[in-house]
């Protein structure tokens, strides 16, 4: 039995590219980045399912469907990876997003922070179109 002799290889690299990405610890791989984010994430998937069996007794069973459909379709639509954000209008009015205050809109945007460095439009396609692994963009680490 002869063994191949062609070395196995991923197409576009490993999503721990420390050239590409830079240095990551272990501990963001493990832990979340605060205590309270999993609380407040589970507190709003909960608050998710109550308001979806309100709309299914109020209205029939159809129309949480087709609000969960719409919400898959507005939450894929983008614009191209480069200069200029996806604004995601459409899926903020739907969730209800627009409403809310974070802290975003009392301290700075992160993407108006010095240390932000913009995207590589080719990389963000290579990513989008399942050619490479990875963020998008680097400052998402």
């Amino acid at each position: 039995m002869e063994a191949a002799k062609a070395i196995a290889h991923e197409i576009g690299g490993l999503q721990n590219d420390a050239l590409r990405f830079g240095l990551q610890g272990v501990k963001s791989d493990i832990v979340g980045s605060h205590p309270l984010e999993t609380s407040y994430q589970s507190a709003r998937k909960t608050q998710e399912e109550m308001k979806s069996r309100i709309l299914a007794d109020t209205y029939g069973t159809a129309f949480p469907l087709k609000m969960d459909l719409d919400r898959q379709i507005l939450s894929r639509f983008q614009r191209p990876a480069g200069a200029i954000p996806s604004s995601m209008l459409g899926f903020e009015a739907l969730t209800g997003s627009l409403d809310d205050f974070g802290f975003e809109d009392y301290l700075n945007d992160p993407r108006e922070s010095e240390t932000f460095r913009p995207a590589d439009m080719h990389h963000g396609m290579e990513v989008r179109l399942g050619l490479s692994k990875g963020p998008v963009c680097p400052s998402f680490v």
